[in-house]
């Protein structure tokens, strides 16, 4: 199982910019997916996660300014930022929780991390 995340790079504040990552390979089905990060010195923390029903989790820090959403069929999850700041530059993660089997509990998989610079 593979999360292949895309779409960091380097933005003004006010921009926008849209992360996106896949989950490829063998398995029965995801759970939850998200996106968390981790700015330098600081602990990785959650920005926003969706469940496969669709309900939704965001850290108060990215309310009202980032959506994610997913795309069950193609087992894709997305991260829209808008009116980003500077405050929000850090190395994104893409998340997802998934059963390679029937017969297996749920385990976390992670992408490789990519860079959101917010900076004039």
């Amino acid at each position: 199982v593979q999360l292949q995340a895309s779409g960091g790079g380097l933005v003004q504040p006010g921009g926008s910019l849209r992360l996106s990552c896949a989950a490829s390979g063998s398995f029965f089905s995801i759970n939850a997916m998200g996106w968390y990060r981790q700015a330098p010195g600081k602990q990785r923390e959650l920005v926003a996660a969706v469940t496969s029903g669709g309900s939704t989790n965001y850290a108060d820090s990215v309310k009202g300014r980032f959506t994610i959403s997913r795309d069950n069929a193609k087992n894709t999850v997305s991260l829209q930022m808008n009116s980003l700041k500077p405050e929000d530059t850090a190395v994104y993660y893409c998340n997802a929780r998934i059963r390679v089997a029937v017969w297996a509990t749920y385990v976390d998989y992670w992408g490789q991390g990519t860079q959101v610079t917010v900076s004039s």
